[in-house]
């Protein structure tokens, strides 16, 4: 579909007030969602990918092969009447993302998007079309769009981190977003991402591989569990099953430690005082603030307790092992 003749702006429709009640409830847009996709094209107009929209056709369509010759009678072109309802399916936010990026760059009007049309008199299979659609589908993880997001620099390095540090490796978990109970890894790719991204959130005069390379570092140093399941003499899935410190909320905490001991000016080896905080599921410490019923809570107001006690022993010194 050529931009020149036919553009998505004028092609679908999209009014409330032109949808039955019936189709109009499923193609609610997240306006917010709109911003993100429309920058996503703004700012890769060169590279920038779509997969096709789906939409139906509540009219008469008819295809006029190129030539009558066999190999060739599935290619041609199709008449649509301009009165014709053509709805959309599968694809909603990113024909809303577009106009918007026209809006701002009208260059773009000579772009190209696949469109998938199917006839549909009435529009009475546009439900049944759209449930099919989404049906099975299934969104990749966080850490896969880490691992796979060549365009965040942010992303590639931590990638490149995981690689180099030895206390990663194997035990991180670069497909999941949650880890089962009973892998072999301490870590996700997310949550290292997560937590990284917090540390250096608001610097920006910090070195960020520099900080984030020191942070894993200090950590891994100063919390005798990991290492213990580095040097395999505990198994990750028993330390997930009775301490804090196989659990993302651990490094969550002390990232946004890490964060305020770099706005003060302070350095990271400060967390090195963490060596000596029990983070066994059965501390008092923990109790009914981090540990309900026997399950950690990743609540943020667990996080910020665990960065509380944190913040203890780095200014008092106190042994709450």
């Amino acid at each position: 579909m050529h931009g020149s003749a036919l553009r998505t702006s004028k092609l679908f429709i999209f009014s409330d007030a032109e949808l039955p009640p019936s189709i109009r409830s499923q193609r609610i847009l997240n306006k917010a969602r709109i911003p993100e996709i429309k920058r996503y094209i703004l700012q890769n107009r060169d590279a920038y990918v779509f997969s096709a929209l789906t939409a139906s056709v509540d009219g008469d369509i008819v295809f006029k092969p190129v030539d009558s010759e066999k190999q060739h009678k599935s290619l041609g072109e199709i008449e649509i009447s301009v009165n014709t309802r053509i709805v959309i399916n599968d694809g909603q936010h990113r024909k809303a993302a577009i106009d918007a990026a026209l809006a701002e760059c009208p260059e773009l009007k000579y772009e190209d998007i696949a469109v998938v049309l199917f006839p549909d008199p009435g529009l009475k299979r546009s439900q049944q079309i759209f449930s099919d659609l989404n049906r099975y589908a299934i969104r990749p993880t966080k850490s896969i769009n880490i691992l796979y997001d060549l365009r965040d620099p942010f992303a590639a390095m931590i990638c490149s981190l995981v690689d180099e540090l030895p206390m990663f490796g194997r035990w991180v978990d670069k497909e999941k977003a949650s880890i089962s109970n009973r892998s072999r890894a301490l870590f996700t790719l997310s949550g290292i991402y997560g937590s990284s991204q917090n540390l250096v959130r608001g610097l920006s005069s910090t070195d960020e591989r520099a900080a984030v390379k020191q942070f894993w570092e200090v950590l891994y140093a100063s919390i005798p569990d990991w290492q213990g399941v580095i040097n395999e003499q505990i198994k990750a899935s028993k330390l997930r099953a009775d301490f804090l410190s196989g659990h993302a909320i651990l490094h969550r905490a002390l990232a946004h430690v890490g964060n305020d001991l770099l706005r003060r000016g302070k350095q990271l080896d400060a967390l090195e005082a963490i060596r000596n905080i029990s983070w066994q599921k059965t501390n008092p410490l923990w109790a009914g603030r981090v540990v309900v019923n026997n399950v950690i809570s990743a609540s943020n107001s667990s996080v910020q307790y665990v960065a509380s006690v944190v913040w203890d022993a780095l200014e008092d010194g106190d042994d709450h092992a």
